[in-house]
């Protein structure tokens, strides 16, 4: 099962929805890096169930675990373990998935590949398993910001059909997690007109025991040029791999991804200057802060597209394991929409990519060889 992803800085996520316990090893982590589970323990927070009326009620406190790594609040440069405990699954809940497939769940997949599956809760292809990542993120969000400068921001920019307007170059993280009154922002929306009319949305669903789905968008700050690769690990690339890699994430595009497809060279393309600083700047950003595989300098820009969670409480057509017309209701505890609490995964997935690609730059690139004529 492909349950480790990355280069140099790789993490490997283990445990199931109802198990006893999920979590990450991150092996490549350099040394000396202060760390501790304070570090960790807030992205953690922003991504677990039972936040709101919006979200699943489970209720888990996702406390961190630091197992190894570490040693006297430095990193040792040896594979650091983390793990969270499971403490409110309810398996019972979810007895008569047993029997029947959950409709575009991953029940039947599940069964076809291996010839059994957890049927309590999704398993492995249950977003519990993020936590493992949004704690592996953590550690490269702050690799990424003490030594490069690195900001990653995420937000939602649309629910269902209700779209925001959004300047994503002015988007801060305070302006995503709290309303202009500093109330907690429960849709994670910057525009407080539409994170209303979202929040409307998803209540509205979950009252009709539906579901609705949505756009995070995501940026990273003070990028530098140069990483990346010009051919199979472009670093668009391995951005949309990350992204797709989550459970329900159904849609990737960078810059004017889709949209830049009707457009002429002549109006698509990104002009060149140079600013007072001498750096290589472009006057626009359709190219999303990657061009030929490469990060150009300026702020990456995407927006990855989550489906309508799958487990829903209306009535559907389905089959039994045994191949038998059945109809199911779900019970359980599940979000009406995943995408407010996918911003911190999609902020985590995106840390780990640049994280492992600043690695591998370093790797290739680091040397002076002028300095040593």
């Amino acid at each position: 099962m492909g349950s480790s992803f990355g280069q140099l800085f790789r993490m490997t996520t283990f445990g199931e929805s109802h198990g006893g316990a999920v979590g990450v090893v991150v092996d490549g982590c350099p040394p000396r890096l202060p760390l501790s589970e304070a570090d960790i323990q807030p992205e953690l927070d922003r991504r677990r169930p039972g936040q709101s009326h919006l979200t699943t009620p489970r209720q888990e406190s996702d406390e961190i675990c630091l197992l190894s790594g570490v040693f006297e609040g430095l990193t040792l440069g040896t594979p650091i373990a983390l793990m969270v405990r499971n403490t409110d699954a309810r398996p019972h809940h979810y007895e008569e998935m047993r029997t029947v497939y959950r409709p575009s769940h991953a029940d039947y997949t599940y069964a076809a590949k291996y010839g059994i599956r957890a049927w309590a809760g999704g398993g492995r292809a249950s977003a519990r398993e993020t936590v493992g990542r949004v704690a592996a993120g953590a550690i490269a969000r702050k690799i990424l910001r003490l030594q490069f400068g690195v900001e990653i921001v995420g937000w939602v920019s649309r629910i269902g059909e209700v779209t925001a307007e959004v300047e994503a170059e002015s988007v801060t993280q305070v302006a995503v997690e709290s309303l202009p009154d500093g109330t907690p922002n429960l849709v994670r929306c910057p525009d407080p007109v539409a994170a209303q009319a979202m929040t409307a949305c998803v209540e509205a669903a979950r009252a009709d025991g539906d579901s609705v789905g949505g756009w995070v968008s995501c940026l990273a700050r003070g990028v530098p040029a140069g990483w990346g690769d010009p051919v199979f690990d472009k670093l668009e690339a391995d951005l949309a791999k990350a992204m797709l890699s989550l459970p329900a994430c159904k849609g990737f595009d960078i810059g004017s991804g889709f949209a830049g497809s009707a457009m002429r060279g002549s109006a698509h393309n990104d002009p060149f200057y140079v600013d007072e600083t001498g750096r290589v700047r472009t006057r626009t950003n359709r190219s999303g802060g990657v061009q030929g595989g490469l990060s150009n300098g300026e702020t990456i820009v995407f927006r990855t597209a989550f489906k309508p969670t799958a487990t829903i409480r209306r009535e559907q057509e389905t089959v039994t394991v045994t191949g038998e017309p059945a109809t199911l209701a779900a019970r359980g505890r599940h979000d009406p929409c995943v995408v407010p609490r996918a911003v911190p995964i999609v902020e985590a997935m995106c840390a780990l990519v640049l994280c492992d690609h600043a690695l591998r730059h370093a790797a290739q690139c680091g040397f002076d060889w002028e300095a040593e004529a």
